[in-house]
């Protein structure tokens, strides 16, 4: 394995104590970007752990295709329409990760001559069967080979590194049509790890290590194969950072990096509502309505396309996403000034007593809002058609990859609580809108694992 290789495999897997990456793993996230045959904007995800990368290109896609797209109906898309918006995706995601345009681009794929069949290989071979692949011509239409879901069985980690080749691009209208000249290889054999690779190049090596709280912890994990909240991190925002937060903190004399600005697409976690973390408004908030959801073990996708959920005022932003039903009084003079309300030591010391006359030491969130904003009107419920994405088949009913459809309704903090449900993805969503309820056109809620 050449030198370039082994800092990209100590990087991504790191030094597992047995001395490899267990076959298994190495299988799971061998597969391609595949799209679901029952769901034509959704793709597929065969088996646990490559969802750390999947997920993420899957809101970036959601948000091409809502928000970027000239279409009547969403969900429908030709095979060359799904060519354009992965590949237009993969693109976007590259160029956030660029680290500097003067390094340019990176792209991972087959060396010359070594790109694997799709068809299943022999297992009794020594050598990964291997074909070439002539680079079509623009008025060709290349041949489109049925995309292999899992081939680890076939081509195992030492040969998948020994058949990469790198490749260079400078500018960014070269590096789309590269992208798109690669699009047999992204939706093949390791299609993931090609472009997880070439992200990681196009960020550079020792970029992802300065940002990363502790450099000895590899993107994913080489025990149970999930992706580190870094790498999540590093595909929605373009930095590697560990924490979900947002800026940087000192703790004992180290800083510890957060997110520095609005991310594009959002990320929620269920570690949240387990008090583990606290998300940042800068992803809690994104630019649009697309949310990243985080269990214990997997990654989904929450979106709507109702675009005032994320036009919405600041006060509506922090009403709904910081705070669980109250403020602690310690946090009170960080709202204030969040809010650009008068955040004086005196003022505030005086809203503390105002508001929390028994000394409690926190402050319920309804009399604070009826304290600042008299004027906002929480008496009627918002509602919005939503919809949850899960990429792994078994997770889908009749492991059908497709959209789950559903209302949610964003309550005020006086309004009666309408018990709908209390699922993992619930919870994980009451930690941006405490009071909201959902109501899914299923019979089944959909499930955050």
């Amino acid at each position: 394995m050449s030198e370039f290789n082994k800092e990209v495999v100590d990087l991504v897997w790191g030094k597992p104590s047995g001395g490899g990456v267990s076959t298994s793993i190495f299988r799971r996230w061998s597969q391609g970007f595949v799209f679901s045959e029952h769901e034509q904007t959704a793709l597929k995800q065969f088996e646990g752990g490559p969802c750390a990368v999947i997920a993420p290109v899957q809101a970036f896609l959601l948000k091409n295709i809502l928000f970027n797209r000239e279409s009547s109906n969403w969900r429908q898309m030709s095979e060359e329409e799904q060519k354009t918006a992965l590949c237009s995706t993969l693109s976007e995601i590259l160029e956030s990760a660029c680290a500097s345009a003067s390094t340019g681009f990176c792209l991972v794929t087959w060396a010359k001559g070594q790109t694997p069949h799709t068809s299943t290989l022999s297992k009794t071979q020594t050598q990964p069967q291997t074909q070439a692949v002539p680079k079509p011509e623009s008025s060709q239409t290349p041949q489109d080979p049925q995309p292999t879901a899992l081939a680890a069985e076939d081509l195992g980690f030492e040969q998948f590194h020994s058949v990469l080749h790198k490749r260079t691009v400078l500018s960014v209208s070269d590096l789309r049509e590269e992208v798109l000249s690669l699009y047999q290889s992204w939706r093949g054999c390791c299609g993931v790890l090609l472009f997880l690779y070439s992200v990681i190049l196009t960020k550079g090596i020792e970029n992802i290590r300065n940002e990363i709280q502790d450099p000895t912890e590899p993107l994913i994990d080489p025990i149970h194969g999930h992706g580190s909240q870094s790498l999540v991190n590093l595909l929605v925002t373009g930095h590697a950072v560990s924490n979900v937060w947002d800026g940087d903190r000192e703790c004992s004399g180290m800083k510890l990096h957060g997110i520095h600005k609005q991310a594009s697409v959002g990320f929620l976690t269920l570690m949240e509502s387990l008090r583990y973390c606290k998300v940042g408004a800068f992803l809690k908030s994104p630019k649009f309505p697309i949310w990243i959801l985080g269990s214990e073990t997997h990654l989904s996708v929450f979106f709507t396309k109702a675009s005032f959920v994320h036009s919405s005022s600041t006060h509506f932003t922090h009403r709904h996403t910081l705070y669980n039903g109250f403020i602690p009084e310690s946090l009170l003079e960080d709202v204030m000034k969040a809010l650009d309300l008068v955040s004086e030591p005196e003022y505030v010391s005086l809203v503390k007593s105002k508001l929390d006359p028994e000394s409690l030491g926190i402050i319920l969130l309804g009399p604070f809002l009826l304290e600042f904003f008299p004027d906002q009107d929480s008496g009627i419920p918002d509602s919005f058609p939503v919809y949850h994405y899960n990429g792994l088949k078994q997770s889908n009913h009749k492991e059908r990859v497709e959209y789950v459809e559903g209302t949610a309704l964003v309550l005020g903090f006086e309004d009666p609580m309408v018990r709908t449900d209390d699922t993992p993805v619930k919870r994980c969503l009451q930690t941006k809108w405490p009071y909201i309820e959902l109501l899914w056109t299923t019979n089944r809620s959909p499930s955050l694992n």
